[in-house]
């Protein structure tokens, strides 16, 4: 990416091969990057994808710095944290998001096609792209009650999925009719509606997580019994309360 130089690249074959050792018999790997960065270990497990036809994931996790140097100029202009030109210059929108999509499209963020050819086990111009998918989430905090109120599920929902595998269709907004069943997960938020709900997610194969929304935990566990064995029944949203009173002490 011209103009948007990394102070330490990673070698990207180098991280390739490290990966190979791992997950060369494993075309489903999910590969957790905690520390992403430039987005060097996504780009070689989409590498690693294309050579053999896999599926692998990989979850890359940053934050979206700003530089020192780069923090003191901004500054300079009345700029802090939170402004849209402050965040635009962060590793993540600045680099690690642009670096991805370079390596899908095969064109610059200035939509010029790359130049120069990939190396090391396979040769082909870096201007073709990779056939991957690639979402882009920013992780925030949501007020106890919106979330016990279903007010805020529209920004949760990616969870959900991601929770689920990942793959296939996510369940963005409330079903209207009470429930509503996807690829890999269900949401249940009218407890009376169960019977139909059940009926749909025995009729989709490989539907990991049931998601049941509702406070009565005697309800919850009548529903969990009638599910298929191989479906995970999850309580919305007690774990998220729960996870939100933990970190705030309460």
């Amino acid at each position: 990416m011209p103009g948007r130089d990394f102070p330490y690249p990673k070698s990207l074959y180098a991280v390739e091969d490290a990966l190979r050792f791992f997950v060369i018999d494993n075309p489903e790997a999910v590969v957790l990057d905690f520390f992403s960065g430039s987005g060097t270990t996504a780009h070689a497990v989409m590498r690693l994808n294309k050579q053999d036809g896999g599926s692998r994931q990989c979850i890359s996790i940053t934050n979206n710095e700003v530089a020192e140097e780069e923090q003191k100029e901004l500054r300079k202009k009345g700029l802090r944290p939170g402004d849209p030109e402050w965040e635009t210059q962060g590793i993540c929108d600045y680099i690690t998001k642009p670096r991805i999509r370079a390596a899908i499209t095969g064109k610059t963020p200035e939509g010029e096609p790359i130049k120069g050819d990939y190396k090391f086990t396979d040769e082909f111009p870096m201007s073709v792209g990779l056939e991957e998918n690639a979402e882009f989430f920013t992780l925030t905090y949501e007020a106890k009650d919106a979330v016990n109120y279903n007010l805020a599920y529209s920004r949760i929902a990616p969870l959900l999925w991601l929770r689920a595998g990942a793959r296939g269709k996510r369940i963005d907004k409330l079903p209207e009719n009470g429930w509503a069943v996807s690829d890999t997960h269900g949401l249940l938020t009218e407890v009376d509606k169960a019977t139909d709900f059940i009926h749909s997610v025995r009729e989709v194969q490989g539907l990991r997580i049931a998601y049941i929304v509702t406070d009565d935990d005697r309800r919850f566990q009548a529903i969990a019994r009638r599910l298929p064995e191989s479906v995970e029944p999850v309580r919305l949203y007690e774990s998220y309360l729960t996870n939100f009173s933990f970190a705030n002490g309460e």
